[in-house]
């Protein structure tokens, strides 16, 4: 088991998951993608996270950028890639999808954030097919 000191991008990490707690307290779950991600706004600019919104990824396929993008949610540090939903339950597709955009990216950490449960609920994705 890993011990706290080698978790990605700690620091950063807990500050993003703890301003989404704070915006899923206020709002609650039910709500479009769309009114988290102004709300997460808000609440990056008042925790000092540095973040870019709506952020085109470049992709890379052998050293070569594609004309091809992905469109992340936010990318928090120019590290972390953050995507928000608010669904019932996270597909699999989801998690495929930000595997994908670190992949793509070379990024090291996504974090895939769920909004539409009563519970804020998250999970942390390590690019494990690229090492910086």
């Amino acid at each position: 088991m890993e011990s706290d000191s080698k978790i990605l991008y700690k620091e950063e990490s807990y500050k993003i998951i703890g301003a989404c707690m704070k915006v899923h307290r206020g709002l609650g779950s039910g709500f479009l993608e769309s009114v988290y991600e102004e709300a997460l706004e808000q609440e990056f600019k008042n925790a000092e996270i540095p973040f870019e919104r709506q952020v085109k990824l470049n992709i890379f396929y052998k050293e070569q950028k594609l004309k091809k993008y992905y469109i992340a949610d936010f990318v928090c540090y120019d590290k972390i890639v953050l995507e928000v939903k608010s669904v019932k339950h996270i597909p699999v597709a989801f998690l495929s999808q930000l595997n994908n955009y670190l992949a793509a990216t070379r990024k090291e950490l996504g974090v895939l954030v769920n909004f539409g449960t009563t519970s804020l609920t998250y999970k942390r994705i390590i690019n494990t097919t690229h090492s910086r």
